[in-house]
């Protein structure tokens, strides 16, 4: 239930001095300032034509100039309320160069965090599952253009080809997750960058698996093994012939069941 207050009657508002608009003798110029850490429902465009509900951590800011003592937050949640719906790359760019021409900024940031869900079938009995994903959406823009930032972390498993090589029986194997973040010139779908991330993988992860689905996956990884490095130079090359992606950073970190430590692989790269 939505509860309205009635609006509170000033005769004065006219007077209450705006004293974020006055100058600072201090001149000095600030990167970023704005609001962080919103809890904040959103929708989500898929990849099916639908859309998914979210609860989004939300960070927005600008830069300020000088000569300007501060900014006004309030406008900020303003315009997020206008842009809450059908999120897509596209929505966030509008909603930065929105933010950036309201508060009269030279540059402007916007991010979001939000944990995203896909239906997975597992993979012999076919038992539907959710898998759940975290994403981050990032905008940078200025009057020179824009930097829009996908990011997708998936869990994984990996399996040791040394210890495989070396072992008379068995191998040990670690969780995973794997990181992409991507620059695109074409739309590039949050489900995308996680087959992407997945098939890189000794063997994607599920959350509903039956003894039949447990031998697959066990057997699946065992047949497919691979170091931390492995799994970040199959992405890069598998992103490498994605035309609509012009950069990308990777990386992997290994959770080691053997070790008191993980294990890390890092990749970025420009097209």
């Amino acid at each position: 239930m939505t509860t309205t207050m009635p609006p509170i009657q000033d005769s004065n508002t006219d007077a209450i001095p705006d004293v974020q608009g006055r100058s600072d003798e201090r001149r000095v110029a600030i990167d970023r300032v704005g609001v962080k850490g919103i809890r904040y429902p959103i929708t989500i465009a898929t990849r099916a034509g639908s859309t998914e509900a979210a609860d989004a951590t939300v960070n927005m800011y600008v830069s300020l100039p000088e000569d300007r003592k501060g900014t006004h937050m309030s406008r900020f949640l303003e315009l997020l309320n206008d842009y809450r719906s059908g999120m897509t790359p596209q929505r966030i760019v509008e909603l930065c160069h929105q933010i950036r021409s309201t508060l009269d900024a030279e540059r402007s940031h916007v991010e979001m965090s939000f944990t995203y869900f896909i239906s997975k079938a597992a993979p012999a009995t076919g038992r539907p599952g959710l898998m759940d994903y975290s994403v981050r959406m990032a905008c940078d823009a200025s009057s020179t253009g824009d930097i829009f930032t996908l990011g997708v972390t998936a869990p994984a498993t990996s399996l040791c080809p040394c210890s495989k090589e070396i072992s008379a029986y068995g191998a040990h194997n670690q969780r995973c997750l794997i990181t992409a973040e991507i620059r695109m010139n074409a739309m590039v779908w949050i489900e995308e960058l996680v087959e992407y991330i997945e098939s890189a993988a000794s063997c994607p992860v599920y959350s509903v698996l039956k003894r039949a689905d447990e031998k697959v996956v066990t057997e699946r990884a065992y047949e497919n093994p691979k170091f931390v490095e492995d799994t970040v130079r199959d992405l890069a090359h598998m992103l490498d012939g994605v035309d609509r992606i012009d950069w990308y950073r990777i990386h992997s970190e290994n959770f080691e069941s053997i070790h008191s430590h993980n294990a890390y692989a890092e990749i970025e790269r420009t097209k």
